[in-house]
């Protein structure tokens, strides 16, 4: 007898289609959904974050969506307290939780429990990386990780300020790098039954629905929704402006290039994006792939596949029957 509570993971790159599965899955097991995405998280930024409607809900309860204003920081440490907290609730009523995003580093640390435990910070390290940062570029950040923490150097983009400056000051603090201490917690036992699904299709089709959802955000009005959020006082320094389509968006409004390479920029970094969550996906564990042209681009069929996994690692007890 399993005695963890049952946890039901569904990812996958932007734009495949998660949001509209997770919804059928949650309806057909009495579940709800918590959302593993590092902006539907924000209130206001709804076009830009694909956030799912009221409407696409269908009266299936969500979690971690619209609860943060856009000048506040979210991040790993806030979103696993944050989930855990939803997920203690959900249990409390008797129903499963669909963990439904494309954030893969979020999901990994509600899986298995990662301790974020944070160091005193050291505030005068950070001061002087930022100024280090600003005064020689993020390289100079980039060649001083890769002295200490060569592993975390490569995971972490060159341009990606905070990450490198939280790993130069813990590799400070402890004389550990980063990196090992992430693998020992990647390495855990996760404390719930679960069952990790990623789906994803043919690369040449998921960059066709992204270029198709770029378009649709623009005629949406994504750019009247960041001039909004600009007026509001948001800046591009703010976490909640550095999601794809935000920045790029933002950039246009200051002048800094047309609209049309705006838009340019936002499909081939949501690609890159979409590469890049795939490869994330490829490195974790106790991983179910969904391949939808193995399911005949049949979502109900994709749906039926995961009824009958949960039915057969007991997470369904009163077992609904298939969905046509």
């Amino acid at each position: 007898m399993n005695n963890r509570p049952p946890l039901v993971i569904l990812t996958g790159p932007t734009a495949v289609g998660k949001t509209d599965l997770s919804i059928r899955l949650a309806k057909a097991v009495g579940g709800e959904i918590v959302s593993a995405d590092s902006m539907q998280v924000y209130r206001h930024m709804d076009i830009g974050s694909a956030k799912v409607t009221p409407g696409e809900m269908d009266g299936v309860p969500h979690h971690l969506i619209d609860v943060l204003d856009p000048t506040e920081d979210f991040n790993v440490v806030a979103f696993q307290a944050m989930a855990k907290e939803a997920l203690s609730g959900i249990y409390a009523r008797g129903h499963i939780p669909v963990v439904a995003g494309g954030t893969g580093f979020y999901i990994q640390a509600l899986l298995y429990d990662i301790d974020f435990t944070e160091h005193d910070s050291d505030t005068a390290l950070r001061r002087k990386l930022e100024r280090l940062a600003a005064e020689r570029g993020p390289e100079a950040l980039h060649a001083m990780l890769q002295a200490v923490d060569p592993a975390s150097a490569e995971a972490i983009h060159s341009h990606n300020v905070k990450r490198m400056i939280r790993a130069i000051e813990f590799y400070r603090q402890t004389g550990e790098p980063i990196s090992e201490h992430n693998e020992v917690q990647r390495a855990k036992e996760s404390p719930y039954q679960f069952l990790y699904y990623v789906l994803t299709t043919d690369r040449p089709v998921l960059y066709e629905r992204i270029e198709r959802r770029v378009d649709q955000m623009m005629s949406q009005g994504l750019v009247q929704e960041v001039r909004r959020l600009a007026a509001m006082g948001c800046t591009r320094q703010m976490v909640s402006m550095q999601g794809l389509g935000y920045k790029e968006i933002l950039a246009y409004l200051e002048g800094e290039y047309p609209l049309e390479e705006a838009v340019r920029i936002i499909k081939r970094d949501t690609r890159h994006f979409a590469k890049r969550q795939l490869t994330w996906f490829k490195r974790e564990r106790d991983v179910r792939w969904l391949n939808l042209p193995d399911f005949d681009n049949d979502r109900t069929k994709v749906l039926n596949h995961i009824l009958k996994d949960m039915k057969e690692n007991g997470m369904l007890p009163d077992s609904p029957d298939h969905v046509s």
